[in-house]
């Protein structure tokens, strides 16, 4: 986790090469066949084969039920695939002797919809008996896609004619062995903005220490030079802090996350794997949409630091923005994430797994509820956890009555739970922070978390407000509006 956020930093396009080959390892641990993990899981694991997920095609993105991909099976078990993907990150490339593509597809007699596909390991190469390199198999990049951002990675076109894959998993079940990959993607793609929310942040904030601009609203500061810094601006100060609150939010998430992660598949008690995979799924669109959504706003305010300079090339802010901007798009729009977790993770058990991560606010609240130095922090998170319920069920109501209501107020719903989740941490490291000033550690590290939390629950934190007031408004604005979008 924190490793891949520094690489995220250094270059996110080029880090997205060994993710998706992680996720492939992953896939193929979970799914594959002994004969398939001896074949490909050490070439992965070295980093001499790369892996890809090739989902999607020109007429459908997130509705992979509408695949039209085909896989005919072979005399000799294996299986011939024909179809065309798209988007396909890390496609093509010539760093490694070979590309292990995840491929979904359909076998001849597959229901029809999102039960009816299967998923094939097809390899660029074939690899022999004794694993070593074959001859070429027809699965080969038509073009580039031409991108906004992400310029460091090969985004594919696929063309695949008749090349030879071997099944992974049971035949129709291939959607739930690539979730597999797809969970652990949006796991990483929330990191993959958290990245950038740091590295935008430290050079934004070294730039406004730096760049001189007119003169402070009260009174001078750098009364050695013609103008003052910038930092010393309000606004630029909120900018900047926006960053860093999003940067440590998301950070504390993502590593409770791993922690989640780590139980669940390590854990020797049962009950703790199942409660921590709960959890984890729970938080996991919380994850990719909320660090995303508040990576791309912290990335085009840093980049608003820079004034003129941040829309150069040369400087490099720019960059931040445009690789940012896709974060949000794929492994499922932040829409279909908001969908996920109100509509399946939360209204889908009756709000059970809300209830457990309430039960973890409420263990805070009892602990510190009394400690007027933890006031300013425990109340606005102890106040939303207690107007979540009610604005859950009533949610809940409104979408037994027309679901239309889910899909009009998950959006902002996902950004309340997305509060609700990083005021919970933020209060926690004021905790720390409290605890370790009252111990007597004179390290600004703690200074600086309170200052930044004292911020994020001034300025950020009360978007809650408006957000559920919006949510509210329900699915009227929007639906019934022939009119307005004839």
């Amino acid at each position: 986790q924190c490793m891949y956020e520094m690489m995220n930093s250094a270059n996110q396009a080029w880090t997205m090469y060994p993710g998706l080959s992680h996720g492939a390892y992953e896939c193929l641990h979970a799914h594959g066949t002994d004969e398939q993990k001896k074949i490909y899981l050490p070439k992965l694991t070295s980093g001499e084969w790369t892996g890809t997920m090739c989902l999607t095609e020109p007429h459908c993105g997130t509705d992979l039920g509408l695949l039209r991909t085909k896989a005919e099976p072979q005399a000799d078990g294996s299986y011939k695939i024909t179809g065309n993907k798209i988007f396909i990150s890390a496609g093509e490339h010539g760093m490694t002797e070979n590309i292990v593509h995840l491929v979904l597809a359909r076998l001849p007699d597959a229901p029809v919809g999102s039960k009816g596909i299967s998923l094939f390991a097809v390899p660029k190469f074939k690899v022999n008996a004794d694993g070593s390199i074959g001859e070429r198999n027809p699965i080969f990049c038509g073009a580039l896609e031409h991108k906004m951002g992400i310029h460091g990675n090969a985004t594919a076109q696929i063309n695949i004619d008749g090349a030879i894959g071997s099944l992974v998993g049971q035949p129709n079940k291939g959607l739930a062995a690539m979730f597999v990959m797809m969970n652990a993607a949006r796991l990483g793609v929330g990191n993959q903005s958290l990245g950038l929310t740091e590295v935008a942040y430290q050079n934004a904030l070294a730039y406004a220490k730096d760049r001189i601009q007119m003169r402070s609203l009260s009174g001078v500061k750098a009364k050695d030079k013609p103008a003052d810094p910038i930092i010393v601006h309000p606004d630029v100060r909120k900018m900047l802090l926006t960053a860093k609150a999003y940067a440590e939010g998301g950070r504390a998430l993502a590593i409770y996350c791993a922690m989640l992660l780590d139980k669940e598949l390590h854990h020797t008690d049962e009950k703790v794997r199942k409660d921590s995979g709960e959890m984890l799924a729970l938080l996991t669109p919380i994850v990719k949409a909320f660090i995303t959504d508040n990576g791309f706003e912290a990335t085009v305010m840093c980049q608003q630091v820079f004034g003129g300079h941040g829309y150069i090339k040369e400087w490099g802010m720019e960059q931040f923005v445009r690789d940012a901007r896709i974060n949000m798009i794929y492994e499922g729009t932040n829409t279909i994430q908001s969908l996920d977790l109100l509509g399946r993770k939360i209204l889908g058990n009756n709000g059970a797994s809300l209830k457990k991560f309430g039960k973890l606010v409420g263990a805070l609240v009892q602990e510190e509820g009394v400690n007027e130095k933890m006031a300013e922090f425990i109340n606005p998170v102890a106040m939303l956890a207690d107007q979540m319920t009610k604005f859950t069920t009533e949610l809940g109501f409104r979408g037994m009555q027309n679901p239309d209501e889910v899909g009009a107020a998950a959006v902002d719903y996902l950004r309340v739970a997305g509060h609700l989740v990083f005021g919970y941490f933020f209060a926690r490291m004021a905790q720390v922070a409290l605890r370790q000033i009252a111990a007597g550690n004179t390290d600004p590290f703690y200074g600086a978390k309170l200052q930044t939390a004292r911020f994020y629950f001034a300025k950020l934190f009360p978007e809650t407000v408006t957000l559920m007031r919006t949510a509210r408004a329900g699915a009227k604005p929007l639906m019934e509006t022939d009119l307005a979008l004839a």
